[in-house]
């Protein structure tokens, strides 16, 4: 079966209960595999089989719940914010509108109650703000009672109707409660600021909502709009969205890349911070590969696009961001099933309310009863609790992705904080991964010497040879070494200026009948018990130079094992290298269990044994040979200067291949469970409080009832508190 996945933006939604119906609506779809609604940004992201539906079918689905979804969007992001924009605008308008409105109605009805043209006015003033401004909450309520369902729409539409149409029968008919003795009261006021108070929420809580993506749009804004395209001569400039595999593409200087490619001609330093974490420009030339969203510096260049658009590195990084944006941890799960559900009990605590304050006073009951039911109505809204996790997730995963760690979904965000084991592959993960020249030894002063080892070093396919002649990268020589010969993994010889030169480990150098004095043996033992491999070079039979080449250990692999352990998590390497070199890093290190010589299987067999043991396992690799084990771990964490395999199957990658990222890493994991904690509380803690205060609990024992009004601004409030809590996270220091 094949699957095709799509993310697109959706429109109409107000609340968590909108998210939850809409998802629901594309689950049961013909041929959907799974979905997901993201409340937080909206937007839908959906698997399904294509030759049982198309995104077509799956929208008409969406618009018979009452929403709607936009499918000829070039990019879900950009249109889902230009959407965003577009409803905070809104909002603002309408709650300026609504507040102008309800201000001289909060004044008639506190100072001026007594004035006979008081009821009037106030009716006047408070239908468009109900029935106009607040028309979409009405709109969206009859949406969902066409589906028999409820929502925060359905609770803000009760409310504010049952308040009004009370206030115009008191208004119209206030004889029918004076002949009984009763005082007829006007709640005018009460559902105007209500829906003024709500429209002020939704305007803040929708601001909020679209700083959390800010990471998404920072990196979208790495990709340049348009690109100038060379062919057949000529210059022309189009949109990115029409580039194609292997256009060339002029670079000008001061510019940004489109695409990942090869340079076909020029010469220039790009800035590729971006993509690699590296802060110093590298020099591309001819042949040199490029990524999109890397700045070009002064030179122009010419390059042939090799991956486009979503296929480059730039944009599968917002790709994955994207998804792991959408995806929900278990906690948003339980929360959305909590949402589902509250509506209806809430609707049903509403009108008990009302029965119960009409059974047990018998004199203004029903006027308690009206005031109960609107207020318990206003207070209770599950936008809150459908916020509480998404925003956070949002924000701490794009809080990764600017320390360059890329997460892939929220279950590995809300993982790490509770590792118990980190598994190192050792080569390119806790070392640099590139032999270099980690020490060197001159037994001849000859200044021609550096210039005939690199001669002849370059013409050697070796890659302790490449280390040799990377470490002489400043040494100028136009020498031609002649009768070149190679033997493989053992060592090389040639003659420069009539001199006989070998070059090679210990044992070529010796059967190759070059005699090493004491003295010289020792320094070169000394070499040789270090971690890495020796090459000696002869002149003549006379021992002349020595280099130790290693894959030296990073900076801050040290200290990072270290932190682990402070920590009480356990650090373990599992290598395929030899022993002895296993050994040397990790005494080098300080990490106390490691195991050398493993193959792939090995290493998967013991992160399994870890698991079944209870252990929360962390993997951190970089090659093919880690995949299984990057993949079987509860969090597989890959090296972004890894293979491309390891960096799919992993949930996270580290751009920047710094391993000391993990302590941030663990650190936002924690920081960002915690939030989504503090949200989850706050969510409940207004519903709590304020739904039996709402209902009347509190007037047998004080005579305190809660206004609707009151009970309006908390319901936004709420909302607000958890979007800014979760914004907290931007500024945290990891």
């Amino acid at each position: 079966m094949s699957v095709e996945k799509k993310i697109v933006p959706v429109e109409g939604m107000s609340c968590a209960g909108c998210a939850i119906t809409v998802e629901n609506v594309v689950k049961k779809s013909n041929g959907v595999t799974d979905a997901g609604v993201n409340f937080a940004n909206n937007t839908l992201w959906v698997q399904f089989d294509p030759n049982k539906t198309n995104i077509n079918k799956l929208k008409e689905a969406v618009q018979s719940a009452g929403y709607d979804i936009i499918t000829d969007a070039d990019d879900a992001v950009k249109a889902a914010s230009s959407l965003k924009a577009k409803e905070i605008q809104t909002y603002r308008k309408r709650f300026i509108l609504s507040a102008i409105f309800s201000l001289p109605l909060v004044i008639l009805g506190m100072v001026f109650s007594k004035w006979k043209f008081t009821p009037i006015i106030s009716l006047i003033l408070a239908t468009p703000v109900v029935f106009w401004f607040g028309r979409n909450f009405f709109i969206n309520a009859w949406k969902q009672t066409k589906h028999f369902k409820a929502n925060m729409d359905t609770l803000v539409a009760l409310s504010t109707s049952i308040a009004y149409i009370f206030s115009l029968f008191n208004t119209i008919y206030p004889n029918f409660w004076l002949s009984r003795g009763i005082t007829p009261h006007l709640y005018f006021e009460s559902a105007s600021v209500i829906i003024a108070f709500i429209l002020l929420g939704k305007w803040l809580e929708e601001k909020a909502k679209n700083q959390t993506s800010s990471s998404i749009k920072k990196l979208m804004g790495l990709q340049p709009e348009k690109a100038t395209i060379i062919q057949n001569g000529i210059f022309t400039e189009v949109p990115i969205a029409q580039l194609k595999k292997d256009d060339e593409i002029l670079i000008k200087p001061g510019k940004r890349i489109p695409v990942d490619g090869n340079v076909s001609d020029g010469e220039s330093w790009v800035e590729e911070s971006s993509i690699t974490g590296e802060p110093l420009p590298t020099l591309k030339e001819k042949g040199s590969k490029v990524w999109a969203g890397t700045m070009n510096q002064k030179g122009s260049l010419r390059v042939i696009a090799t991956q486009i658009g979503s296929e480059s590195v730039l944009g599968r990084i917002i790709s994955t961001v994207e998804n792991a944006q959408n995806s929900k941890a278990e906690v948003q799960r339980i929360a959305d099933k909590i949402a589902g559900i509250f509506v209806p009990v809430v609707l049903s605590i509403a009108i008990l309310s009302l029965i119960i304050w009409n059974i047990f006073d018998t004199s203004g009951g029903l006027t308690h009863g009206i005031i109960a039911l609107v207020s318990v109505l206003a207070i209770a809204c599950p936008c809150a609790l459908g916020l509480a996790t998404p925003t956070a997730i949002i924000v701490g995963i794009g809080k990764a992705a600017e320390n360059n760690i890329l997460i892939r979904n929220a279950e590995s965000l809300e993982d790490f904080s509770k590792v118990t084991h980190v598994i190192f592959d050792k080569t390119g993960t806790l070392s640099e991964g590139i032999p270099i020249v980690s020490d060197e030894i001159w037994l001849d002063s000859n200044p021609m010497l550096p210039k005939i080892i690199k001669s002849i070093e370059l013409l050697s396919a070796h890659p302790l040879a490449d280390a040799i002649t990377r470490h002489l990268h400043n040494v100028n020589t136009d020498l031609v070494p002649e009768n070149f010969r190679e033997t493989a993994g053992k060592g090389v010889q040639a003659s420069v200026n009539g001199n006989l030169y070998v070059a090679g480990n210990i044992n070529f150098i010796k059967s190759s009948g070059v005699i090493i004095p004491a003295e010289e043996n020792t320094a070169v033992d000394k070499l040789t018990k270090r971690n890495g491999s020796v090459v000696l070079f002869a002149e003549n039979s006379k021992l002349v130079a020595a280099f130790l080449i290693a894959d030296v250990v990073k900076e801050s692999a040290k200290r990072t094992v270290k932190w682990l352990y402070k920590k009480g998590i356990t650090p373990i390497m599992l290598t395929g290298d030899q022993l002895e070199s296993a050994k040397a890093v990790a005494e080098e290190l300080g990490i106390k269990e490691f195991h050398a010589q493993l193959n792939p299987n090995d290493k998967s067999d013991y992160i399994t044994k870890l698991k079944q043991k209870g252990n929360v396992v962390a993997m951190v690799g970089d090659g093919i040979n880690d995949t299984q084990a990057l993949s079987l771990a509860n969090v597989g964490i890959a090296m972004g200067k890894g293979s491309d395999i390891a960096m799919d199957v992993a949930q996270i990658t580290i751009l920047n291949s710094d391993i000391g990222l993990i302590k941030k890493l663990y650190n936002l994991s924690r920081k960002t469970n915690k939030t989504i904690r503090q949200n989850l509380f706050w969510a409940f803690i207004y519903n709590l409080i304020g739904i039996p205060i709402a209902a009347g609990l509190l007037y047998p024992i004080w005579g305190i009832t809660l206004d609707p009004m009151f009970a309006g601004m908390a319901m936004a409030m709420s909302s607000v508190s958890v979007v800014t809590n979760s914004l907290r996270l931007k500024r945290v220091k990891l």
